[in-house]
């Protein structure tokens, strides 16, 4: 049986008879009835109301006689008050033989504590109070902040003024602070994303700029309290600071209590914008090769504009066009016609006081990378010879206008809106201007703005990625600069070159004797190396279980089982990951250097190759060492001194000591003895080893089993589909 299926009608003409005898019973009125006849057959024929108006509520601004600005800004919903204080003064400011005090200054002012309080005291009055009191460091910043209950007000904002008059910046805080800043030094290559910031920051401002140079493990260890003291007593001043508090107060009673608090502070010196001239790269093709990954990272960089400048608002618009979200030209046609990206997007930056940057940021396969910056330049290029369309203008308009009240959906972000604008020396009233001005913006001004601050022709290309897998060479495209990401060792690890010498030589025979003998030395292409290790961690003691498999000279695979569950490492020149339980990922490049490194220091395969121009070796000397006078062999590996004490008759290695890095940067003195040796194969090897950082217990690593030339199954240095 065929069933008959009638076309739908139009939804009005539905809905209308019920509407009409809703009416009747005076259920929905008449002039609904008569507004339902005008539903549109389409989404498309709907005419969206004009926006509202938007008053942004005003705090009230205070300027005391010393300088200091506050504002405030009343808000019954909670019962919380919160308040910030910004003080001139960043990372652009401090000494380039010690960038990172602002960070470690940022970190250590709070946790360093009062003269009267230790940060751990202050841990514990703040959270039986359900309270916070936080410190920071930015750019051309530093800032102290707190949120509490309205009632405990009276006892946490003492907690603030106390920490801005007497701040004490304890020696084991610091200490922890430069920690923090040295591991994010030793891992600023893992991640790709982050190279490329970084990168393109350097390429528009100048490596040596304020604004793009990064922390060193020696600029770092530069920094000391003093520094820091000195930073505060040349910041902090009222004339200065900027303070905005927002909650649960009466205003009336919150400006007396601020007025008591730094109306008596006496004006300082103030901290002025600095001139630092922008040193953009010469225009052109830069690569940072990274091996470890399977897409890569482009920016298309250059200088961009200063806020202030009169044609920021047709740049906003024009930005809203180009990059700004998902209707934008870039997303549209290089993500969703060609799916080229798996993301894009960007436009002319700006910021307050110094010229922002021009960036268009774009994730690709590797297989793509060239036709995606030739998409990219062909954006660019129809984005230059117009037109722009009335609807994208009518688009980015309304996304702008619609989207402008969530930047003030509290009263909070709106205090800090206006603080960054007393701040900065703009008038209060500059973002109220936001909604008329982007009204105003019309299609010749994007049209010239789009020609006027993207260069083509100044343009840099940045490259994060693999090179082997482009789809061709980058020099299709121009000459290419390799940059050089090479983290600097600390300097105090730096020693003199070891000179060789005939007693070295006589010495690493010894050693070679002791190993078994150069024949049962030479004949060595593979180890595997089962144990566990009793490591301590910042977590705690931990005890591993491990299996290290090392095929001489360049490959290496260890597989850890941990109360988490199993991880495998593996390490050769052509490939880096790592297996967890959660999957396959790439392994970290600095995981991968560290491990082939510590490959590159193992005594047997030295002993393999220590005739060699690149393994030099001298005699040092003796010393006692367990009551043996051991002779000194000082070997050199990757420009590095690595010191064996030799038992002068066995020729074992009882330790060895080296200057190396801790997993925080910090440079240490390990030293590894070696005990419990026994014969593997015609091999002598250690069965127990105590690895020490500066005479302090670090690991125990207890081996169960030693094989020589174990079987290696085809694939096991292969990284798994």
């Amino acid at each position: 049986m065929t069933k008959v299926i009638e076309k739908t009608k139009p939804f009005a003409t539905i809905l209308l008879p019920a509407i009409l005898l809703l009416s009747g019973w005076g259920i929905f009125p008449v002039e609904a009835a008569e507004a339902a006849e005008e539903i549109p057959e389409s989404w498309e024929e709907i005419e969206a109301p004009p926006l509202p108006e938007f008053e942004i509520p005003e705090p009230k601004r205070i300027e005391l006689g010393n300088g200091l600005v506050i504002f405030l800004q009343e808000d019954h919903e909670l019962p919380l008050i919160r308040g910030i204080v910004s003080i001139r003064g960043g990372s652009r400011d401090e000494p380039a033989a010690k960038t990172g005090l602002v960070s470690i200054y940022g970190q250590a002012w709070r946790t360093g504590g009062t003269e009267s309080k230790t940060g751990d005291e202050l841990d514990r009055f703040l959270e039986s109070r359900a309270a916070e009191v936080e410190s920071s460091g930015d750019r051309d910043s530093t800032s102290l902040s707190w949120d509490s209950l309205a009632e405990d007000f009276g006892e946490v904002f003492p907690v603030v003024v106390d920490l801005l008059e007497n701040p004490a910046f304890r020696e084991e805080k610091i200490d922890l602070a430069k920690e923090q800043v040295r591991t994010g030094i030793a891992r600023r290559n893992d991640d790709p994303r982050g190279i490329a910031a970084r990168e393109a920051r350097q390429l528009v401002y100048g490596e040596l700029s304020p604004y793009a140079r990064v922390p060193e493990y020696d600029t770092v260890a530069a920094v000391g309290r003093e520094d820091l003291l000195e930073w505060h007593e040349g910041t902090v001043h009222p004339n200065n600071m900027v303070i905005g508090v927002t909650g649960d107060f009466d205003p009336a009673q919150m400006e007396k209590t601020l007025r008591e608090a730094f109306g008596d502070w006496p004006r300082g010196p103030e901290v002025e914008v600095p001139e630092i001239p922008v040193k953009m790269a010469d225009p052109g093709i830069y690569l940072v090769k990274k091996e470890d990954v399977t897409q890569s990272n482009i920016r298309f960089v250059h200088p961009g504009i200063v806020r202030s400048n009169p044609d920021y608002w047709a740049v906003r618009v024009m930005n809203e066009i180009f990059g700004g979200g998902f209707a934008a030209r870039l997303f549209s046609h290089i993500r969703s016609d060609r799916g080229l990206a798996y993301s894009v997007g960007g436009g002319v930056g700006s910021a307050y006081d110094h010229p922002g940057m021009f960036s268009i940021s774009m994730g690709t396969k590797s297989g793509s990378t060239l036709e995606s910056i030739q998409a990219l330049y062909g954006e660019i290029d129809k984005l230059q010879e117009g037109p722009i369309t009335e609807e994208e203008m009518s688009l980015a308009q309304e996304s702008l206008l619609n989207s402008f009240v969530f930047n003030f959906d509290s009263r909070e972000e709106i205090l800090r809106e206006k603080m960054a604008l007393e701040f900065y020396g703009y008038p209060l009233d500059f973002v109220d201007r936001f909604p008329e001005e982007i009204r105003n913006v019309t299609r010749d001004e994007v049209q010239r703005v789009a020609r006027e601050y993207i260069d083509p022709e100044k343009i840099a290309v940045l490259v994060v990625g693999k090179p082997s897998e482009f789809d061709g060479e980058l020099s299709e495209l121009g000459e290419v600069e390799e940059l050089d990401i090479t983290i600097p060792e600390p300097s105090a690890g730096e020693e003199e070159a070891v000179t060789a010498n005939d007693a070295g030589r006589e010495l690493m025979a010894l050693a070679v004797e002791g190993m078994g003998g150069q024949s049962a030395v030479d004949g060595v292409q593979a180890l595997r190396i089962q144990g566990s290790v009793d490591a301590q961690t910042p977590q705690g003691p931990m005890t591993l279980e491990i299996v290290s498999l090392e095929r001489f000279p360049d490959s290496v695979r260890q597989t850890m089982t941990m109360p988490m569950g199993e991880m495998t490492m593996v390490a050769t020149p052509e490939e880096a990951f790592m297996v967890t339980p959660m999957g396959t990922r790439p392994l970290p490049g600095s995981q991968k250097e560290e491990l082939l490194k510590e490959l590159r220091k193992e005594p047997l395969l030295i002993a393999q190759r220590w005739d060699e121009e690149e393994y030099p070796v001298a005699d040092a000397g003796a010393e006692e060492v367990d009551g043996t006078e051991a002779r000194i062999l000082d070997v050199e590996v990757d420009g590095k001194r690595i010191r064996w004490f030799l038992d002068p008759e066995s020729g074992r290695i009882l330790q060895t000591e080296a200057k190396t890095t801790d997993r925080t940067g910090a440079v240490v003195t390990q030293r590894t003895v070696y005990s419990d040796y026994r014969e593997v194969d015609g091999l002598m090897r250690p069965f127990h080893v105590v690895i020490y950082q500066d005479d302090e217990e670090s690991s125990t690593v207890t081996i169960s089993e030693v094989q020589v030339n174990p079987e290696i199954p085809e694939g096991t240095f292969v990284k798994p589909e």
